[in-house]
């Protein structure tokens, strides 16, 4: 089994010899040192709340190093999720959860390029995309997915089999319209035709 390196920062040493200590004797995992942090696969970032500070260091262990963050926090609730998320978090564990075998498995899932967040703290955060949809960027055709209202239901009916002109009848555009849309969609993701914007809209769960 090859082992992860793993470089571990805490706002206090107390906290940093614990969690280094923690993880030290698995066999998943190579715990490295402080200077070795531009080798560390996942960096695990140790402090009581999410604050100024905290964030800070987090961007700066971001830009010293390829590694992929993991926060270990006392303290934090969706408004915080959404700052370490942009800070380059992609894993988070409570300190009250932060049992060896639970920093493992969300160090495991960080190398793989995967997230892991308390299940509550995403289905709060899922509430929150969904209002601001709803409220925000529903209202003016806008989505997530950088797809307008009339790009994704121009490409679901591309998927449906639909030709140009069908497509005009259905949406009450003209075909030329339809095609001009179809074809800033190929030009934004760099696509071939309209069978690879479709396969590339379906994969990436943007329609």
């Amino acid at each position: 089994m090859e082992r992860i390196p793993v470089c571990v920062r805490a706002d206090d040493p107390i906290s940093q010899v614990g969690v280094a200590g923690a993880l030290r004797p698995r066999p998943e995992v190579e715990v490295l040192a402080d200077a070795e942090l531009d080798q560390a696969k996942v960096a695990l970032v140790v402090t009581g709340a999410v604050s100024d500070d905290s964030l800070r260091v987090l961007r700066s262990v971001a830009q010293a190093s390829a590694a992929r963050l993991v926060l270990v926090t006392a303290q934090i609730d969706e408004s915080d999720l959404v700052s370490v998320a942009e800070a380059g978090v992609v894993g988070v564990v409570r300190r009250g959860e932060a049992t060896p075998e639970r920093l493992v498995t969300v160090v495991k899932s960080a190398a793989a390029g995967e997230g892991a967040v308390p299940p509550d703290l995403l289905g709060g955060l899922l509430g929150r995309v969904g209002r601001v949809q709803r409220q925000v960027l529903g209202p003016r055709g806008l989505n997530f997915n950088d797809l307008t209202d009339r790009e994704v239901e121009v490409l679901r009916l591309v998927a449906e089999g639909f030709d140009t002109a069908e497509i005009a009848a259905k949406v009450a555009y003209s075909p030329r319209t339809v095609k001009q849309v179809l074809h800033d969609i190929q030009n934004r993701y760099q696509l071939r035709n309209r069978c690879h914007a479709v396969a590339y809209a379906m994969r990436h769960g943007l329609i």
